[in-house]
């Protein structure tokens, strides 16, 4: 039967109940860890990866899926007559939308193929995917769809705390002076996502510096209760304080949705131990 049917990648967090239910498909990247690949979702966990990311001599590098693993699957995806909304994390992180554009222009069917780039990942893209798969549950049409992805992504949040700088060393995104200092001083950064750009929003030292970014988060948050309906909290390795930190939205608006949830390969890579994100939009 046509219908409209949702894609997107493996960095997206979204529960196997979400995927089940509205038939989403769940494109993997790849992880090297020490020279073993592996596929994200498929022969490696979260919680695994994570283990042997720590564990691991060199940082491990992450790979956007292969053009063909795409052309296959837009293929299989329109056979039926249907068309294909694919909704993939930020450019800004990976070269996963390219390929996944480049791909539909190899498609079969190309003009059944549209290519979203949600500008966000994790919860973020999730909360997108979501929208889009219950649009179609509703027999939107795919422009109505397309608008309400704009709207939505004018109106998210993504905020994360990276607790230890290893990995934005070891990936070469600071240089190695200021990254040794960084180290030796304790030094924890924010980020942010506006409009699909990673940014550094402030740096800090210690526990402190967390609470208080707990503390911002918290209160634009507070300040916008009944225009919030889902939050995403998702960590690497630490999960009690990502509970906790649940816990105090709940306190301010015991009907807003929490998913909380280890994040993807994708993002641990990068942001390393003890990294968390906050994650949300308005309405």
């Amino acid at each position: 039967m046509a219908n409209i049917k949702i894609m997107t990648d493996s960095s997206v967090q979204l529960t196997e109940a979400e995927i089940t239910k509205y038939h989403i498909t769940v494109i993997p990247l790849s992880i090297t860890i020490d020279g073993t690949s592996y596929i994200d979702g498929v022969d490696i966990t979260r919680t695994d990866f994570v283990s042997k990311m720590n564990a691991a001599q060199d940082l491990p590098k992450t790979s956007q899926p292969p053009i063909g693993k795409f052309v296959d699957a837009f293929n299989q995806l329109t056979a039926d007559g249907s068309e294909v909304l694919g909704i993939f994390m930020a450019k800004a992180l990976s070269g996963t939308v390219d390929a996944a554009r480049q791909a539909a222009s190899l498609a079969k069917n190309p003009e059944r193929i549209q290519i979203v780039d949600s500008q966000l990942t994790d919860r973020a893209l999730g909360f997108q995917v979501l929208a889009a798969a219950r649009d179609v549950t509703a027999t939107k049409p795919l422009a109505i769809i397309l608008q309400h992805l704009k709207q939505m992504q004018a109106n998210q949040h993504l905020d994360m705390m990276v607790i230890t700088l290893k990995n934005l060393i070891k990936g070469g995104r600071l240089g190695p002076l200021t990254g040794t200092i960084a180290t030796l001083l304790n030094i924890r950064i924010s980020l942010r996502m506006p409009g699909g750009r990673l940014e550094v929003g402030k740096k800090g030292r210690g526990k402190r510096f967390t609470e208080a970014f707990n503390s911002r988060v918290l209160a634009e948050i507070a300040a916008n209760v009944g225009h919030i309906k889902e939050v995403g909290i998702s960590y690497v390795d630490t999960p009690e304080p990502a509970h906790a930190l649940a816990d105090r939205i709940k306190q301010l608006d015991p009907k807003i949705d929490i998913l909380v949830a280890e994040t993807s390969p994708i993002i641990a890579t990068h942001s390393g131990h003890g990294a968390y994100a906050i994650l949300y939009y308005t309405e």
